[in-house]
């Protein structure tokens, strides 16, 4: 069983894809409040995404 078999492993792997595209606007010089709030939204998605990704296989996590 490879590592992109399991829909879970590519749920997790698009929200951390996702979460890290919104961390880019944040870094412009010209950043506006939304991007700010954007930065929680992101790390919450890469957080999750790693989750996903972590706990896919049977065995105990690391």
């Amino acid at each position: 069983m490879g590592l992109f078999d399991s829909t879970r492993v590519l749920a997790g792997v698009a929200l951390i894809i996702v979460g890290s595209l919104l961390l880019l606007p944040s870094v412009a010089p010209n950043a506006g409040q939304i991007f700010t709030y954007a930065l929680v939204l992101a790390a919450g998605l890469i957080t999750y995404g790693t989750w996903l990704v972590g706990t896919s296989e049977g065995k105990p996590t690391v």
